[in-house]
């Protein structure tokens, strides 16, 4: 009975047309199958309209879940802004999930690929973690960071269902004067090349590990160097100089295995890279052997001819000179028509449409598409999750350049009783996170949450310091320890950003600046820009700089910083001009700048003894106030000093041999008597020195008084602290000094 049943098993399968088993059970669906196998099946089975729909990129808003199905459209993306309603990563993920529906109910099934523009962090999703801009990362020199960072912004991406990030931007900013400046990790090829780490975080160990996307190194080759830094402009270099300076991190990301590469916008000696055959092919894909997919930037192919609307020359050229997919936001139906007519008239050769095909599928099959095609949940939990916002206060510290500090001023004592805080980005999340937040040129005002500058310092001072706040300066006096003006420029994207004149900053921060150094406090200055500003002439008139750059969605790390909980270990990625009129200005060009590229302060290890140590810079005091003192040149000086009063001040280095005498400037109104005494370590331990606190003659009559000293070698916290008399203040004292 067996041997018949099997007898007629094998007769029916010799009844089914050929082709039909190969049809119900198809390589390219079979994940057990060798890629190249599958792309190859899969290859063998596609129309033209099919392959011509595999090199379509449309955006979100220009389709309908039906044109996907009907074009068999390959590729969609948001641009700028563009977000589902409600903006939050759940809408995100079900938007997603309702595209890819409609492209698997093509025949074939093949999925699609959505792309959108992450560029610190999922920027356009309102909630997701805004890392520094890459400017700022390019400060930190920690390209282990970066990674972790790449691999942050994955995880978040893979939760709101997206599996491609237009990112990382590669270019080598010549010019600070390009409104793209902040898009770039520095100003050297070795900045970029080093910062490829984000491409591995991004893609993970292989692109079918969950939570890993498809990366793209941006933009090819040379937008960061056109001439005068205009935007989409031309640049005017060598072949050799173009090698040297802007190819290096291309070929590290080739290297790296970067699944995408974009074209830029720019030209090359009078040629738009969109249609330069030579760098795309022989350079990009054969000499450097790049074997993923190639796409063009947003409506790009329209300029080649220069004229407004892309013709069919333009595809043709665009497509014959390497590029596999082309985003064409809203014109898609142009030009899905004119590249079939092109290739139908055998201008565009089916080897050239079968090569971009295969270079997109492949992606696709290495995502895991096919297999796992919708979102995965697992990670929409991650979108703007604390795990994630403190990787980015911790890149928020590690970015930031101490530029000046004189006499000390930072860090800042968190036991001030006053400190005053004013300038637009100081409360402001837009402005701090820059352009490509939520929105193309980004905003003002809570776009999205996190932590503003002053919040963050707000949160980092002791309960008892009083932080004042206005965005102008109104309402500073004398009486505030320091001032902190959060200041720079306001956010920009491509297309807005160019400075072509002035590079300075605007007449509100001037105004401001103005407003707080009348008042006499020392002025700290928190520069948040995308590039460095011309501020030579306003330098000396401030009295620490900080450069934040964008930091992003977590201003407490700016605060890290300017309090001493971390240290200032970032480096300029810029050099930083004199004046505008010094760009372009890069290291070894021979021009001298205001700060060189790699320049970056530190706090001191100690304080010298045996310097001017301001009373006002403590870190740390009990029953002190601070004022302005009312005698030229005095600056501030601390005051109040009662019996059992004291003010701290950290890491005063006595050195090797111990003082003789140590000089206090005071001044005293008090009839009550009473000293200051020089104590090591603690306000109860030992005396180093004791100053009478006598009356000078008034509260801001002074006197410098000279007592002997001795006892102390090494390091040691030193505490001023009043003592004695018959109660009520004792002193005010503007600095000391002690000498040997």
């Amino acid at each position: 009975m067996r041997k018949r049943l099997a007898a007629v098993l094998l007769l029916m399968a010799a009844a089914v047309p050929p082709g039909t088993a190969a049809a119900a059970d198809p390589i390219y669906k079979d994940p057990a199958q060798p890629i190249p196998a599958r792309v190859a099946d899969l290859l063998s089975r596609m129309s033209l309209d099919e392959k011509v729909g595999q090199m379509t990129q449309a955006e979100r808003g220009a389709v309908t879940n039906a044109d996907i199905t009907s074009f068999r459209i390959g590729s969609l993306l948001s641009g700028g802004g563009s977000a589902p309603s409600p903006n939050n990563a759940t809408s995100w993920a079900n938007m997603y999930d309702s595209f890819q529906n409609a492209a698997r109910a093509t025949p074939l099934g093949i999925p699609m690929i959505y792309g959108v523009d992450a560029v610190h962090g999922h920027n356009n999703v309102v909630g997701a973690t805004i890392f520094p801009h890459n400017i700022g990362l390019g400060a930190t020199r920690d390209p282990a960071l970066v990674q972790r960072i790449g691999r942050a912004t994955a995880e978040e991406v893979s939760g709101t269902g997206i599996d491609w990030d237009f990112a990382p931007c590669l270019c080598v900013a010549r010019n600070d004067r390009w409104g793209r400046t902040y898009e770039s990790f520095g100003e050297t090829p070795e900045n970029a090349t080093s910062m490829t780490t984000m491409i591995t975080g991004l893609q993970g160990a292989k692109l079918s590990d969950p939570g890993s996307v498809l990366a793209t190194a941006k933009h090819y080759i040379g937008d960061g160097g056109t001439t005068d830094g205009d935007d989409q402009g031309n640049t005017q270099l060598g072949e050799a100089d173009l090698r040297a300076i802007h190819l290096p991190p291309f070929r590290e990301a080739v290297a790296r295995g970067v699944g995408s590469v974009m074209i830029t916008y720019s030209s090359w000696n009078g040629t738009k890279l969109h249609g330069h055959r030579y760098l795309i092919t022989d350079v990009l894909k054969n000499e450097l052997g790049f074997s993923g997919l190639v796409v063009s930037d947003w409506n790009a192919i329209d300029q080649i001819d220069g004229q407004p609307g892309f013709t069919a020359a333009e595809v043709r050229t665009s497509i014959n000179a390497g590029l596999d997919m082309i985003m064409v936001p809203t014109e898609w139906r142009q030009f899905i028509t004119l590249l079939k007519a092109e290739v139908q008239a055998g201008r565009v050769p089916m080897s050239r449409i079968d090569d971009a095909n295969r270079r997109i599928l492949t992606k696709k099959f290495e995502l895991g598409l096919f297999e796992r095609p919708l979102t995965d949940r697992s990670y929409t939990p991650t979108v703007g999750n604390a795990a994630h916002r403190a990787l980015a206060r911790e890149a928020v510290r590690k970015s930031q350049v101490l530029l000046k500090n004189q006499n000390g001023v930072l860090p800042l004592p968190k036991t001030a009783s006053k400190l005053f805080v004013a300038g637009k980005n100081a409360d402001n999340i837009g402005h701090q996170s820059g352009g490509w937040t939520i929105s193309w040129q980004g905003g003002s005002g809570p776009v999205t949450p996190g932590t503003t500058v002053l919040q963050g310092i707000r949160s980092a001072v002791s309960t008892s310091t009083a932080v004042a706040y206005h965005r102008n300066g109104t309402g500073i006096d004398g009486s505030y320890q320091a001032a902190i003006a959060v200041i720079g420029e306001t956010p920009y994207a491509e297309g807005m950003g160019d400075r072509p004149g002035s590079m300075g900053l605007d007449s509100e921060d001037l105004a401001t600046l103005n407003t707080l150094r009348a008042s006499g406090v020392p002025v700290v200055v928190v520069l948040v820009s995308g590039r460095p500003l011309d501020i030579a002439a306003q330098l000396s008139g401030w009295h620490a700089l900080v450069a934040a750059w964008l930091p992003g969605t977590e201003g407490n790390g700016v605060a890290d910083v300017l309090f001493g909980d971390h240290k200032p270990t970032g480096t300029l990625p810029f050099t930083w001009m004199q004046n505008a009129g010094q760009q372009p200005i890069n290291a070894g060009d021979g021009k001298t700048p205001l700060f060189p590229h790699g320049f970056g302060a530190r706090f001191p290890a100690t304080q010298n003894a045996y310097a001017v140590i301001g009373a006002s810079y403590y870190d740390e005091q009990r029953g002190t106030q601070v004022e302005r003192c009312t005698d030229s040149g005095c600056g501030q000086n601390v005051g109040y000093l009662t019996p059992g009063d004291y003010v701290a001040y950290a890491d005063v280095d006595f050195g090797a041999t111990p003082p003789t005498s140590v000089t206090t400037r005071i001044a005293s109104g008090s009839t009550a008597g009473g000293t200051l005494q020089y104590r090591l370590d603690s306000p109860t331990g030992p005396v180093i020195a004791t100053v009478s606190a006598a009356s000078t003659g008034g509260w801001q009559t002074w006197t410098s008084r000279t007592a002997a000293a001795g006892g102390a070698t090494g390091v040691h916290r030193l505490y001023l602290v009043a003592t004695g008399g018959t109660g009520g203040d004792l002193a005010n004292v503007n600095w000391f000094q002690f000498a040997r």
